[in-house]
Parts: structure tokens; C-alpha cells; sequence
């Protein structure tokens, strides 16, 4: 009854933060219910027995992601009001594209099919000498090592973009390379003028 009881707690907190996070008008708001809707999922992977994942969703999402998002949204002074003039001419674009991704995602709700081999799986036993990180860790790195790699590949190209992006936009075309070496770039000097002929 008690683990029913925080299950409900936690995933109708969940839900309801997570519909806040698009539906508050203020984007300080936003990034607070976006934190509170981390900490419950939390709790359910607590509930589930990860502890594990329950840790790095606080330390990554909570301590880093939605920080940053918080400090970013506080500290850019962004005009609101001018970016949603706009909103109204790119709204019918917006609710084609919406009804498609409905149309898909009732499809593939509708063909939905459990194999016959998943409840097995899912319902095997855990080996009591081996810890929730490890079996993580183990899983992880033998079995989806590829896809793993793929991802923080993936990763590194959006980063370095950003960089590159961010550099660009702040000193202009062509100050990329000024950027990384920390040089300024210089115009040439001008040529020496020719020496006069001498007369005889």
C-alpha cells in the first residue's frame, strides 16, 4: 500500500510538472518544473531498484542540464514577446507537422507487439552478487558498446558545433582560427616603396 501510495505521488508529480514545463508562460518556470519533473523520475527509478540511474539523473540532469538551462534562460536578455509575433503565420506548418507525428504515434501504438521472449526476460532473476552499477557496466560495455560509442560520437560532433557556432556569431566570419590559437590577426604590412633611380 505504502509503495503504491509513493509510486502515485511520484508519477502524478511527474506528469504534472512535465505539462508545466511547456504551459508555463514564464522560461524561468519552465526550467524549475523541468527540475522538479527530473527529481520524481528519480524517485521512480529509486522505487524500481536503480539506484543507480536515480543518481545520475540528479548529478547530470538536475546538477548540470537543467542548471544550466536555469543560468542560460536567467542571464540572456531574450525578448519574448518579439520571438512569439511570428508564432501565428508558422502555425498552420506547426499543426501539419503536429497531426503527423500524432498519426505515427498512433500507429505504432496501435501495431504494438510484446515478443514472446521479453516477459521471460524481463521477469528473470538478477544474481544476488552482482551490483546494480556493475550489471549496468556489464551490459554496457559488452553487448551495446557499439551503440554506446556511436552516442558520445554524436555527442562530441553537437559540442564541437557549438563552439564553432558560438565563435563565429561573436567575432565574425573568419575568426575561427582566431578563436582557438588566441591570436589576433593582423592586416600585412605594406611593401617598401622602390628606391629612385639614380641619375648620372
Amino acid at each position: 500500500m505504502i509503495v503504491a501510495l509513493f509510486f502515485y505521488l511520484f508519477a502524478g508529480i511527474c506528469v504534472a510538472s512535465a505539462f508545466m514545463v511547456i504551459a508555463a508562460r514564464n522560461p524561468v518556470h519552465s526550467v524549475l518544473y523541468l527540475i522538479l519533473a527530473f527529481v520524481n523520475a528519480a524517485g521512480l527509478f529509486v522505487m524500481m531498484g536503480a539506484e543507480f540511474l536515480a543518481m545520475i539523473l540528479i548529478v547530470v540532469y538536475v546538477g548540470a542540464v537543467a542548471v544550466l538551462f536555469l543560468f542560460v534562460v536567467m542571464m540572456l536578455d531574450v525578448d519574448f514577446s518579439e520571438l512569439k509575433q511570428g508564432v501565428l503565420q508558422y502555425l498552420p506548418i506547426g499543426m501539419l507537422i503536429g497531426g503527423i507525428f500524432l498519426a505515427e504515434l498512433l500507429l505504432v501504438v496501435g501495431a504494438w507487439a510484446i515478443g514472446p521472449g521479453i516477459p521471460q526476460a524481463i521477469t528473470a532473476p538478477i544474481p544476488t552478487n552482482v551490483t546494480n552499477t556493475e550489471a549496468i557496466g556489464l551490459v554496457l560495455y559488452t553487448r551495446y558498446v557499439y551503440f554506446f560509442q556511436a552516442a558520445g560520437m554524436i555527442l562530441l560532433v553537437a559540442m564541437i558545433g557549438a563552439i564553432v557556432l558560438g565563435v563565429m556569431g561573436q567575432r565574425g566570419p573568419g575568426s575561427l582560427m582566431r578563436g582557438v590559437t588566441g591570436g589576433t590577426t593582423q592586416a600585412p604590412a605594406p611593401a617598401a616603396p622602390a628606391p629612385a633611380p639614380v641619375k648620372k
